[in-house]
């Protein structure tokens, strides 16, 4: 269907997505938001990081829900980070969640050969090649820092991939974000809730396949355990340790830190820490909020700090963050 036979249909009443492959339908205004987006991205990556950078600079000096949150976050881990005071990480910060906004439209209207071409340099990448040779399964932890969905174009590359999702708050935005993420790529997208989608990881990973698991990604409650993150406790996922644990997959973290001037970016894999696979539970999510704590501190700025990870608190812990 072309473009704007698409856009004319979806005014008048859902569009069945027939364009984007799923068994959902698309209302009028997320077939807009798609075609926005892959507008955008047809900017090159300079010119997308300084809109971003100016973004930034708003969420800094207006009241926001981001700075806002951000700051909530800071308060509590700034004395964990070194080198940066808590002010100056704040106006990094802004600069940066602006950037990640208008980067993504890169990576989502783009193919897997141009996501290859905005990789730069790649840390660690033994790491990966041994990894996927020894057909154990591989677990592929990539936090909520610099441009995380790059990571699944670049990974499909070298091997299949599933990644776990979680469905959007708006159920409308859902097929946009199923079609955007999949792009010109065969990653597989499971959903994080349900035992279907669970069972698919377990099989994928003990057949010696590859999943990608956000993994600061808070749980519900009910569904995950509290751990340290950055000395405060945070409720933290168990479904990675539990699938480390199970099938013996290795775990790997990995980040694509964003470079200076929109010059690409800077991949660091490296190994999660010792414990992460432990059947008793607080000890391996404790070592899985550690390898994320690792990997932020090579580029602080970079994290999303504007994300709501201490919303759930402990019991007896009755005053809200945010």
């Amino acid at each position: 269907m072309h473009r704007a036979h698409f856009v004319a249909a979806a005014r008048t009443q859902p569009v069945e997505s027939i364009v984007y492959g799923l068994e959902s339908f698309v209302r009028w205004y997320v077939a807009i938001l798609y075609h926005l987006l892959r507008a955008i991205g047809r900017l090159p990556l300079p010119a997308l990081h300084r809109i971003g950078a100016a973004l930034g600079w708003v969420l800094l000096h207006t009241p926001n829900p981001v700075r806002r949150k951000a700051e909530a976050n800071l308060s509590i881990v700034i004395t964990q980070l070194h080198g940066e005071s808590r002010h100056q990480l704040l106006k990094s910060a802004m600069y940066e969640a602006g950037k990640s906004l208008f980067e993504v439209c890169k990576v989502w209207s783009g193919t897997v050969e141009s996501a290859q071409l905005l990789v730069r340099e790649v840390r660690g990448l033994e790491l990966l090649d041994q990894a996927i040779a020894s057909r154990r399964g591989m677990i592929f932890a990539a936090p909520h820092l610099g441009c995380w969905e790059l990571l699944s174009y670049w990974v499909c590359k070298r091997t299949p991939l599933a990644i776990v999702y979680r469905p959007p708050r708006q159920p409308a935005l859902e097929p946009l974000l199923l079609r955007a993420r999949q792009g010109a790529t065969a990653v597989e997208q499971v959903p994080a809730e349900g035992t279907v989608g669970v069972r698919k990881l377990f099989k994928r990973l003990i057949d010696g396949g590859v999943v990608g698991i956000l993994p600061d990604q808070q749980p519900k409650q009910g569904d995950g355990v509290f751990a340290p993150f950055f000395g405060t406790p945070a409720l933290t996922m168990v479904l990675l340790s539990r699938l480390a644990q199970r099938t013996g997959a290795t775990v790997l973290f990995a980040f694509a830190e964003r470079l200076p001037r929109g010059a690409g970016y800077r991949l660091h894999i490296l190994p999660a820490p010792s414990g992460i696979d432990d059947p008793d539970l607080p000890t391996a999510v404790a070592a899985l909020n550690r390898g994320v704590e690792t990997c932020v501190r090579l580029a602080p700025a970079q994290y999303q700090w504007h994300y709501k990870r201490y919303s759930i608190r402990p019991p007896g812990e009755s005053e809200p963050l945010y």
